[in-house]
């Protein structure tokens, strides 16, 4: 009886991890066979689960009709930018987080940045939209940077706490011992321990910033800046939508994302399998 209930069990959570899958990989799977069918094809009834000629044509149409190309670099510096800005800001933050006692100051400090992840952004766009205007700052990718450093900032530096916390504070007290100032303990030791953690927090910036669209949209003006979300935006005419060459902008985006994922992912077994000191 208990080895019929246990595979009855067995069997539900793989039914279940099975229907997760297939909701999760089938609009992919559906993205990339239309970026490969014709235009015609797009719309033949009944549907076509895979084109009868597959082909790359709407990924040169991408390139040739568009500044893809420009506006996928656009995206990638922007995102560099705000990732690495909010890994350095976040790996001290947290750290004086996690190791100083300013019990009061810190829970007030955190209250706050957790405050933050609960305001819409849409709320701050019109203020920060007519500072930028007044200044000049609009239509400037390293300024959206900037811009999105302080908005990857406190969920980065709760992450990185977090990380920190779980790193025993003798390691770097043994390092002090040997002659280590704090600083170069954080950087000869600490950090070297938390990779692990600094790529998941990098992984975490760069997706959210890559993806993100209304912020690009109101303080990118000119072609020539747009970023990959905004470019994807402007597929959308009066006139239609062209899926094939839509489709094919979106296969393209994934991938910086999924290269993000994979380097981290790597990173973070590494640091997993490789062994970390208990203190």
């Amino acid at each position: 009886m208990k080895g019929a209930t246990k595979t009855i069990g067995t069997a539900a959570r793989f039914l279940a991890l099975a229907i997760f899958l297939i909701l999760a990989i089938g609009p992919l799977y559906w993205i990339v066979v239309t970026s490969l069918k014709g235009p015609k094809e797009i719309y033949t009834s009944p549907l076509l689960y895979w084109p009868s000629h597959p082909g790359f044509a709407s990924y040169v149409k991408l390139f040739s009709f568009s500044s893809f190309g420009t506006y996928f670099m656009n995206s990638l510096l922007v995102s560099v930018i705000a990732a690495a800005g909010a890994l350095v800001i976040c790996a001290f933050s947290g750290f004086a987080l996690s190791r100083y006692k300013f019990q009061k100051e810190k829970g007030k400090i955190l209250l706050a940045f957790y405050f933050t992840q609960m305001v819409p952004g849409f709320i701050i766009m019109v203020p920060l939209y007519a500072m930028m205007a007044k200044i000049g700052l609009t239509d400037n990718l390293l300024v959206l940077g900037v811009i999105y450093i302080s908005m990857t900032i406190a969920f980065s530096t709760i992450m990185a706490k977090g990380f920190f916390d779980n790193i025993p504070a003798s390691i770097e007290e043994a390092a002090m011992i040997d002659g280590c100032t704090t600083t170069q303990a954080l950087f000869r030791i600490i950090l070297p321990v938390m990779l692990p953690g600094l790529a998941a927090i990098f992984a975490f910036a760069f997706v959210n910033v890559w993806n993100e669209l209304f912020l690009a949209v109101m303080l990118l003006s000119s072609e020539g800046n747009m970023t990959v979300p905004v470019a994807l935006n402007s597929f959308i005419s009066k006139a239609g939508i062209s899926w094939d060459v839509m489709s094919a902008g979106i296969v393209v985006a994934l991938v910086p994302t999924m290269i993000v994922f994979g380097i981290g992912q790597k990173y973070i077994v590494a640091g997993l399998t490789a062994g970390s000191v208990k203190g």
